[in-house]
Parts: C-alpha cells; sequence; structure tokens
C-alpha cells in the first residue's frame, strides 16, 4: 500500500510538472528512529507530501537540502547527526554545512540521508507566423541538441527538423500547455500578433518569455501592452529583444544568442544584450 501511495504522489506530481525531490535513509548509525529504505518527497515548497524519515527532526533539517537540489538539479548526500542536548529544544538545527546537519533532538543517532531532486523537463515554446522562418528553424535544431522538449505553435512552418511537437492551429489556447518556471517562450510572431499573444502569456509565471523584434517594434509592442493594463512585473520581465548580444548575424548565431539568454537566466545569471529595458550598464548600444 505504501508503495502505491508512493507511486500515486510521484506521478501526480510529474504529470503537473511540479519539481520535487525524494530523500531517503540509505544508513544509520546509532539510536536513530529513522531506518535505511524510509523516504520522505519534499514539495518546491517545502513540503513534506509523503512519508517518513522516522521523525519531525530529520524531516524539517532536510528540507532546504532539497530545495538546494531543486534549484542546481544535482543529487547529494549528507549526514544528519541527531544530537542529544540536555535541555535542547525539540528539532531545532544548530548548523548546517555543505554535506553535515547537526539537529538537536532527544532522538540521537546519526542518519545518511540520498536527496534526488526531479524537475520537468525544460520546454522551449516557439509561437511563429507562418512560412519560412531560419531563427525558427535554428532554434528548433539547438534546442533539441541541448535536451529542450521543444514545441513549435505555428499554422504554416517550414522546417528542416521536426520538434517535438507541432501546433498546427491558428487560434492555439496556450493556457493548454500547464505553463510553469520550467517553460521558456519565444515569440516569433513578426509583428502581427505580438501583443496578443504577450498578452496572453502574461497570465503564466514562466521561466522566460523573449521577443524576437527589432527596437522600435519592441518599444511599440511594449507601448501597446501598457495601454491595454497588462500587468507592469510581467512586461518587465519580457526579454525585447530577446537574445544575448554575442554580436550575431546570420540566423543561426541569432538562435544561439536566444539559447544563450535562456540558459543564462535559467541558472541565475545574467549577459549583456539590447533588451531596452536593461539597465545601461548591461545594454550594448546598437550598431549603426
Amino acid at each position: 500500500m505504501k508503495h502505491t501511495e508512493f507511486a500515486r504522489i510521484l506521478n501526480s506530481l510529474v504529470g503537473r510538472r511540479e519539481p520535487f525531490a525524494v530523500a531517503t535513509v540509505v544508513r544509520t548509525e546509532g539510536s536513530s528512529l529513522g531506518k535505511p529504505g524510509f523516504k520522505v518527497i519534499i514539495s518546491k515548497e517545502g513540503e513534506t507530501v509523503y512519508g517518513s524519515l522516522g521523525g519531525v527532526c530529520p524531516e524539517s533539517a532536510i528540507v532546504s537540502t532539497a530545495q538546494g537540489t531543486m534549484k542546481t538539479g544535482q543529487p547529494k548526500t549528507v549526514r544528519v547527526f541527531l544530537e542529544s542536548v540536555e535541555k535542547a529544544v525539540e528539532g531545532t538545527v544548530v548548523s548546517q554545512s555543505e554535506d553535515e546537519i547537526h539537529v538537536e533532538t532527544n532522538c540521537g543517532g546519526t542518519m545518511e540521508v540520498y536527496v534526488e531532486p526531479y524537475l520537468p523537463q525544460h520546454r522551449m515554446i516557439l509561437v511563429g507566423q507562418g512560412g519560412k522562418d531560419d531563427v525558427e528553424d535554428a532554434l528548433v535544431k539547438m534546442g533539441k541538441t541541448l535536451d529542450f522538449e521543444v514545441i513549435v505553435v505555428d499554422h504554416s512552418p517550414v522546417l528542416s527538423e521536426e520538434p517535438d511537437q507541432l501546433i498546427k492551429e491558428m487560434d492555439y489556447d496556450l493556457s493548454r500547455f500547464k505553463f510553469g518556471e520550467s517553460d521558456s517562450v519565444i515569440v516569433l510572431t513578426k509583428g502581427a500578433r505580438d501583443v496578443e499573444i504577450l498578452g496572453a502569456l502574461s497570465r503564466f509565471k514562466l521561466g522566460f518569455v523573449g521577443l524576437l523584434a527589432s527596437r522600435q517594434r519592441v518599444k511599440d509592442d511594449l507601448q501597446a501592452l501598457r495601454a491595454q493594463g497588462y500587468p507592469e512585473k510581467f512586461i518587465e520581465s519580457i526579454r525585447a529583444p530577446v537574445g544575448a548580444d554575442i554580436g550575431a548575424v546570420t540566423p543561426s548565431e541569432i538562435a544561439l544568442s536566444i539559447i544563450s539568454d535562456i540558459v543564462a537566466t535559467k541558472y541565475g545569471k545574467e549577459l549583456p544584450h539590447k533588451d531596452v529595458k536593461q539597465p545601461a550598464s548591461l545594454r550594448t548600444p546598437e550598431r549603426g
């Protein structure tokens, strides 16, 4: 029954494309209540949604480690020292390092816990306007090479390589994607539907939103979004014109600059680019 419940919760989180971590006791010493094989599922908010490590003390101590693995994408093994301290406050974390956590508790003992993050595959969604678009084509190729799930929403694209998913509905309801923070959307609508698509995206919390356009069209689009009352926080989050400034000229180079921008954002890095909203210190002057 426990295995069935574990699988049910696991599948539910995967289906909702929510990041989580599984922490499993792999070794114990002393009087620890937790035994090898005990495990918990921890949500991105730090909530234990399944299982037990033998008590609230070790479980609460492991939360920050679990959340850290969800940020880095890398598993980690930590030793949790359940230290019996006279008159200690039960469950108080007294110290924490990269690989060790010391917790004041009446339990005593030591646990070795393996924490493994499960992250949804990053999706790159390209919204096109039909016809031949060499940047769109190059983004599909590069995105698949970099292990993005590449989805193209375009009623009549001309592509040399198949994306993971191709949606040819002209008025496709973007909310059907169940967007999340692991999603990057690039708007390639060439002015025809920029404001319409960006406005639709404003309802979601996305990892990255980019608009490929001239700086003048970007200014016009952003002005239109503001005039129509879309949230300023969302407007400020749009990368526009999208792409790190690497001196890109060819369609493939422009695609590379866009993916560089996405990857840098994913890891919390800032690259110089021509975003009209970017601080002057990071903005590259437009070449004549």
